[in-house]
């Protein structure tokens, strides 16, 4: 029983198996927005739920065969534990009449990721980056909330539906930030009442937009690189210990001729 579990699990592994049910995880992400279509529901509506049920049903499959073949060890993987949620959701009585529990099926496709090294280098450089990330979104927070104050106090009797209230400044001030509509949408009314204005808003985009969002791009940049330098370290390491072992059988194999 224990080899025939282990060669299931072999079998799941193998490049061809995987590869096929992340082509069914696409295929099951197309119907899906398939489904947003009144025109193609009303024409392919059956069908397309007949094999949307039927994707479902080999995500069950496969499901079932990873927990049968690797037992404990399958809720140790973060992707099993995500895809049993996925599924879970997706089997919940009236799943299929709630389209929020139905579409969260489309998360699947971020299975994809695994089978993909450079998106996978991605996110695992955007995870590694997250405490940084943490200490530079409390600074922009900190920034915010004293802009957004200052902004209110300046310009909310002459705009208050810009800066009527801290909440209202501190959206647009995130509005000016990401530069949209910031000068002929904002900027420029506020300095024809208050011709000073800019000297609040200029110090304001240079220290959010240009220094703190460029931190951020900076530290996932990083953290990419490392996480890209691990990965190949790993290689180098599994090429040496390949290398190593074949050394290793010739010396012995040189050791047997000579006895």
């Amino acid at each position: 029983m224990m080899n025939f579990r282990t060669n299931l699990d072999n079998w799941l592994n193998r490049p061809a198996v995987r590869n096929t049910i992340i082509g069914i995880i696409l295929f099951n992400a197309v119907l899906l927005g398939l489904e947003t279509s009144a025109p193609v529901m009303e024409r392919f509506g059956s069908l397309i739920f007949a094999l949307d049920k039927a994707c479902l049903t080999i995500f069950v499959v496969e499901l079932a065969l990873k927990l049968f073949a690797q037992g404990g060890r399958f809720f140790r993987s973060g992707w099993n534990l995500f895809d049993f949620v996925i599924i879970g959701i997706s089997l919940v009585p009236g799943a299929q009449t709630f389209s929020v529990l139905r579409a969260l099926r489309i998360l699947r496709i971020l299975r994809v990721i695994s089978a993909a090294p450079r998106l996978r280098r991605v996110v695992e450089g955007f995870i590694t980056a997250l405490p940084g990330m943490g200490s530079v979104f409390l600074l922009m927070a900190i920034i915010f909330y004293i802009g957004a104050v200052m902004a209110t106090k300046l310009f909310a009797e002459s705009f208050p539906q810009w800066f009527g209230s801290l909440g209202q400044s501190a959206y647009s001030l995130f509005q000016i930030m990401t530069l949209e509509s910031w000068s002929m949408g904002i900027v420029r009314p506020v300095m024809e009442v208050y011709p000073y204005a800019w000297a609040f808003f200029v110090p304001f985009i240079m220290v959010t937009t240009f220094a703190v969002v460029n931190l951020l791009v900076g530290l996932i940049v990083n953290s990419m690189q490392e996480a890209h330098g691990v990965e190949e370290g790993e290689k180098t390491d599994a090429y040496r210990d390949e290398v190593l072992a074949r050394l290793s059988a010739i010396e012995q194999r040189l050791n047997e001729k000579r006895d």
